[in-house]
């Protein structure tokens, strides 16, 4: 039932009147309520928000309750649509990691290059066999398809939870592709406003220049703002994150107003610079434009979806599905094929990269803007064009939603459970367990929030995470739910309790061993049996001094094997062992971390970390537990 506006009710004896109908911050505050409602439902349900969105946005809209109205905004939408895909694509350039895509470059490269251009010739073929359009909206239509996104593609990627080979590979497909496609769909849109003018022969060097000029604005915008946020006393604290967020929306307008549509690979370029770069209040902005996106993307799709109406969405007849279903079934696997050739990545996973295509927050902002511009100049079909390409943005999204954690499993790159550990701390002990563990094939990720932990831990050539442990979304980063457990390594045994505490409370299922640095008070080894987690090391272990002595070198690994025991359980349940700590565990193809629970066999090795300065008094007091040397390794 539609709403009759404006409401009218009586109010302690007055006649108090709502007018909604035609209030245009009434449509601005509803679309974003329902937004994040519809973001808050979808993460209970464990669905990519966009899917309720879609569903919302439609609910709301004025072929239906009449409550979201885009008209009433006029301009202003397309306003409002610039300034949330600046923050949102802000945030999408800071989240690719530069390490991760120089060892994927090469299919990344020819992804977002070769097959853009495949993307965008097979799209426009296909509706101009199937719609009969001419070449014109053929040709912006394939513009708009090329286009992937981070808004759906990065949350579909770690629900699924995809290898990171792929999902690498996807993820900064999306973020570089929409600033590609943007700009190519904005100099088709003046090839076909201005078709007399021999725009058309200019049309790759136009988008190669203002793809090159945008990148510029990026680097020197996002350099500028990495520069000042590298030092503490230039912006007052409190103050880095709203000055960044307008920071990011300057460099998206100047870029525009000088050239239009370089605002978005500006921006783009602007957040992976930021992204990249040592800042004091990193996770701090990385936190805060994670939220911004958030609320921005349930704004957006709220508010495009409602402006689309149904009678559109039903003049496309069965020619639409047609279309939309050819962009999942032919576009992107061709699209895909020809753009990994020749490259390292597996038959099966190029299959899942084809089959996993969901458009996204650029495609339907671009749509929303060239069905304005069309009808503008009193060119016919604007609205048509504006309705497929949001067919194919639900199309695409309810199929790589519903059948990719199928597609996945059957292909085998679905990361499985038992997949390594999570490891909170990223000071030097934390990272040579880490690396322990990984150089015997296991998957471990560290998470810390500080800055210069981060670093090191990348310089370590080891996976991180620039998080607070103690909140969710780090855990949820870590895909902690397909892990061993976590084990909390950091000076503070207080907050290692808290990461073993709120672990169990998301699952009685994995491993939480923490890093006690006292046997009878504190933290205690009674409260951490309570719990239900294990005593990291087997005994209490000074995390901090350990630490120090691996980052002055004053401390080394090395590898024994026991030998001609049962048993070496008088390992474990020591309050203390000066001069060594057992780190890691191994028998046969199973490393693990020493904890209070591990029990030692004929034939077990471990790692210990020694220190030089008892090197040999501990070397001999092992050796008479049954502990023969294997090799030394120093510290990653």
């Amino acid at each position: 039932m539609r709403l009759s506006l404006p409401y009218q009710r009586r109010l302690a004896g007055e006649t108090v009147e709502f007018h909604i109908d035609g209030n245009a911050a009434f449509t601005v505050a509803a679309a974003l309520a329902a937004g994040m409602l519809g973001q808050a439902v979808a993460q209970h349900l464990r669905l990519p928000g966009i899917v309720l969105l879609l569903f919302i946005g439609f609910l709301l809209g004025p072929d239906v309750a009449n409550v979201v109205q885009p008209g009433v905004l006029g301009d202003s939408l397309n306003q409002i649509v610039g300034f949330a895909v600046a923050v949102i694509l802000f945030e999408g350039g800071m989240s690719l990691n530069l390490r991760r895509l120089r060892r994927e470059e090469r299919p990344i490269r020819q992804l977002v290059t070769v097959g853009a251009l495949v993307s965008l010739a097979t799209g426009a073929c296909l509706v101009w066999l199937a719609k009969g359009w001419g070449w014109q909206r053929s040709l912006l239509f394939g513009t708009l398809v090329v286009v992937t996104g981070p808004t759906v593609v990065t949350p579909l990627l770690r629900r699924i939870r995809v290898k990171k080979t792929v999902s690498t590979i996807l993820e900064a497909e999306g973020v570089l592709i929409d600033a590609i496609g943007a700009i190519t769909a904005a100099v088709a849109l003046e090839i076909v406003l201005q078709p007399s003018n021999g725009a058309a022969v200019l049309a790759g060097p136009s988008v190669f220049g203002r793809l090159a000029f945008g990148a510029t604005c990026g680097l020197i915008g996002g350099g500028a703002l990495s520069l000042i946020l590298r030092y503490r006393n230039i912006i007052p604290e409190g103050l880095e994150n709203p000055f960044t967020l307008a920071w990011a929306i300057l460099v998206f307008q100047v870029a525009n107003a000088t050239i239009h549509e370089t605002g978005i690979a500006a921006v783009t370029v602007a957040g992976f610079v930021v992204g990249n770069t040592r800042t004091h209040v990193g996770r701090e902005l990385r936190e805060f434009k994670e939220q911004l996106t958030v609320m921005l993307i349930g704004l957006l799709f709220v508010l495009l979806v409602a402006d689309v109406r149904l009678a559109e969405l039903l003049s496309l007849g069965w020619s639409g599905l047609f279309v939309a279903f050819g962009c999942v079934f032919l576009v992107r696997p061709l699209s895909v094929a020809a753009g990994t050739w020749g490259t390292e990545m597996t038959a099966r996973e190029r299959v899942f990269a084809g089959w996993i295509g969901p458009r996204g927050i650029v495609a339907a902002a671009v749509a929303s803007l060239f069905g304005y511009e069309l009808d503008r100049v009193g060119l016919e079909g604007g609205a048509e064009l504006r309705a497929l390409v949001f067919l194919v943005i639900a199309v695409t999204v309810l199929w790589s939603a519903l059948t990719g954690p199928l597609a996945a499993r059957l292909l085998g790159l679905k990361r499985g459970s038992n997949d390594g550990w999570a490891i909170v701390g990223g000071n030097a002990l934390a990272r040579t367990v880490g690396r322990l563990l990984v150089d015997d094939d296991q998957s471990v990720v560290l998470i810390d929030h500080d800055a210069s932990n981060v670093r090191a831990i990348e310089d370590a050539e080891l996976r991180a995470i620039h998080k607070n442990a103690l909140e969710k979304p780090a855990m949820e980063l870590a895909q902690l739910d397909t892990r061993v457990g976590a084990m909390a390594i950091t000076g503070n045994e207080e907050v290692n309790y808290l990461v073993a505490q709120r672990g169990r409370h998301r699952s009685t299922e994995l491993r939480f061993p923490v890093a006690i640095t006292s046997w009878t008070r504190g933290i205690t080894p009674e409260m951490v049996e309570e719990l239900g987690g294990e005593i990291l090391f087997g005994a209490r272990a000074e995390v901090d001094a350990w630490a120090e002595k691996i980052e002055r070198g004053y401390a080394s690994v090395s590898w024994f094997e026991l030998r001609g025991r049962t048993n070496g359980t008088v390992l474990t349940g020591a309050t203390t062992r000066p001069g060594y700590l057992p780190l890691v565990h191994r028998r046969g193809n199973d490393a693990s971390p020493v904890t209070s629970a591990t029990s030692f066999r004929d034939g077990s090795q471990v790692a210990f970390l020694i220190d030089e300065q008892h090197s040999d008094a501990v070397t001999k007091a092992l050796r008479q537990l049954g502990w023969t040397p294997l090799l030394s390794i120093r510290e990653p």
